[in-house]
């Protein structure tokens, strides 16, 4: 089979070496792709964003058998009904579905409604109420963006100043863009031990009548180290999750997951693709932080490594309401991912310098914002390669990654030192 794939970030590098694993892939394509990606897939220099213009790549190479659609803004858009509609199979959800993460509102609403356990909020299209509404309850509280803002349009406001201020960035100056239309705001949830909270990413395979959890993974949102600094779309991942347990599993399986393919379905919109559980462990049980509609990034560079099955297989089962056939399994042991970001991000930093990678022994390197100019490697993003590990165990994980890490050089590298070390103690 040929098989296309949709995006030119990290995540989707991270699909395709999955991809190309399996004996039944002939040919990889990327839309559009970046200097990692055109490694191993033929790059498509295509705007994904203008369905008009896919469609018509797609009609023009009737050799190409699926396509994959990861990102979460051609999601939205509804990027899988345009290209289904003209015959096309695909592995994402439709865009009734992706609602679930490109509106928040939504998916407050839905959680609320069918009894899935999440963090108290009101929605808000007003500025003066919302204000009014954040007074009254007072700090610690959380703000979120309604629609997509690439991961940061969610704040946690320590104090009342912090959370009034963001109030008006959100809704006033938009920030955000037209994410900050309407605002969800929500209850600070406090964890067992750590504060605000022990946090986990449980991505899920479903075709609407299964559902099938990942492994788990947790991210590192925050720039800095011990998580300090600005949100970012993610600054490093590992997996397994320490304090995960096959009796977590079955109570998030049973009050979350299940309840939530079933309202999707009771609503109309039955998912099908990746749907991503961001979940925290607080002293009511595991609670509903965020869905996202795509597999996440950059927790995808570590969960899709420790895959055994054949990954086009499980995709193509998805498509065609089959999934309880197929049997999925893991590799046992750990991985990690360290990302390496320009120097500045998540605000304004340079693009345009050379990347030199040395020894990186055994690990994958992952290209996210990477381009070729001038016959060179350059970087063209705020988070430009993923370092990826995997060991027996997670420090040996760790230890393999940040070793990797210091033998690629580009100007103002800047990476997280402590990626790993979160919930260490279980």
């Amino acid at each position: 089979m040929q098989v296309l794939v949709i995006g030119n970030g990290g995540r989707e590098h991270a699909i395709l070496l999955a991809l190309k694993k399996s004996k039944r892939v002939e040919k990889l394509y990327c839309m559009k792709g970046n200097a990692g990606t055109a490694q191993i897939a033929q790059n498509v220099d295509v705007d994904y964003m203008n369905a008009e213009a896919v469609k018509k790549f797609a009609l023009e190479h009737p050799e190409i058998d699926y396509y994959v659609v990861a990102p979460d803004d051609p999601l939205a858009m509804g990027l899988v009904d345009e290209l289904e509609a003209i015959g096309k199979r695909c592995f994402g959800p439709r865009k009734n579905a992706a609602i679930i993460e490109a509106s928040k509102a939504f998916s407050k609403n839905l959680m609320q409604k069918y009894g899935i356990p999440t963090a108290e909020s009101r929605t808000f299209d007003s500025y003066d109420k919302a204000l009014e509404y954040v007074r009254e309850k007072g700090a610690p509280i959380v703000l979120k963006a309604d629609g997509l803002a690439l991961g940061k349009g969610v704040l946690v406001c320590e104090d009342l100043k912090q959370a009034e201020e963001g109030l008006k960035e959100i809704m006033l100056d938009k920030s955000f863009g037209a994410a900050g239309n309407v605002v969800v705001v929500e209850e600070y949830m406090r964890g067992l031990k750590y504060n605000p909270g022990e946090e986990v990413s449980v991505l899920s395979f479903t075709d609407g009548k299964t559902i099938v959890p990942m492994i788990t993974s947790c991210d590192h949102k925050r720039a800095n180290d011990r998580d300090k600094g600005l949100n970012t779309g993610g600054m490093g991942t590992f997996s397994p999750c320490p304090f995960w347990t096959e009796e977590l599993e079955k109570e998030v399986l049973e009050k979350i997951m299940v309840p939530t393919m079933n309202a999707m379905n009771a609503e109309g919109r039955t998912f099908k693709g990746c749907l991503y559980f961001g979940l925290m462990r607080t002293d009511k049980g595991m609670k509903v932080v965020e869905y996202n509609s795509r597999f996440g990034d950059p927790e995808t560079q570590v969960v899709l490594p420790m895959l055994k099955t054949d990954l086009l297989d499980i995709f193509e089962a998805v498509t065609d309401g089959r999934l309880s056939d197929i049997k999925i399994e893991w590799e046992d042991g750990a991985c990690v991912c360290v990302v390496l970001a320009s120097g500045g991000y998540p605000l304004s930093y340079a693009k345009g310098k050379e990347i030199t990678v040395g020894d990186v022994g055994d690990c994958d390197i992952i290209h996210a914002g990477t381009a070729i100019k001038d016959g060179k490697l350059v970087t063209s993003g705020g988070r430009v390669l993923g370092v990826v590990a995997k060991g027996k165990t997670l420090d040996i994980a760790r230890r393999k990654a940040y070793q990797a890490a210091e033998n690629i050089h580009f100007e103002n590298k800047h990476f997280r030192t402590d990626i790993g070390n979160k919930y260490k103690n279980g």
